[in-house]
C-alpha cells in the first residue's frame, strides 16, 4: 500500500521518521520532498524563511494545498503523525482536517498515529472521517 505522511509543519523530523516505520512495517511509505530536505537541512527552498516565520507565504508560494492534495490521490491511505502541540495532546490542525477531507471523499484509507484529540472543535468532524487509530502498533496498516 502506497501510503503518503502528513501532519503539522511542527511535527516534520517525526512526520520523515514515520517514512522508515511505514516502510519496516512492509508498506511504501512517502512524504513530501521539502520535508525531508528540510530535516537533512539540504536543498530546502526556503528553510530560512520557515525559521524566520514566514510559513504562510511559503505554503502559498509553493501552493502546499494543492501539492499536497495531488500526493493524496496518488496514494491509497495517508497516516497522519499527531503529536502534542500547544499544550494539546494528539494534535491534530487546520491543514490536515483539509487534508482529511480531501483523502476521506477521494476514498483513501486514514491512519491516525494517536487517538483523535479531545480539546478540538473539529472532532465530531474528524470521527466522521473513520479514521483507523494505530496507537504506535504498525502492524494495524492494513
Amino acid at each position: 500500500m502506497k501510503i503518503y505522511v502528513l501532519g503539522s509543519t511542527a511535527f516534520v523530523r517525526e512526520m520523515v521518521a514515520m517514512v522508515d516505520k511505514i516502510k519496516e512495517a512492509g508498506h511504501e511509505g512517502w512524504i513530501h520532498p521539502h520535508y525531508i530536505d528540510y530535516v537533512t537541512q539540504e536543498n530546502h527552498p526556503t528553510l530560512k524563511r520557515i525559521e524566520a516565520g514566514e510559513e504562510v507565504n511559503v505554503k502559498m508560494e509553493f501552493d502546499y494545498f494543492r501539492q499536497h492534495y495531488k500526493h493524496i490521490l496518488e496514494s491509497d491511505a495517508v497516516f497522519i503523525v499527531n503529536l502534542e502541540k500547544n499544550g494539546i495532546k494528539n494534535y491534530i490542525g487546520g491543514n490536515v482536517l483539509i487534508e482529511l477531507g480531501q483523502a476521506y471523499v477521494n476514498d483513501k484509507k486514514i491512519f491516525l498515529l494517536n487517538p483523535i484529540p479531545d480539546d478540538l472543535p473539529y472532532k465530531d468532524e474528524i470521527i466522521a472521517v473513520k479514521p483507523i487509530v494505530i496507537d504506535g502498533d504498525f502492524t494495524k496498516l492494513i
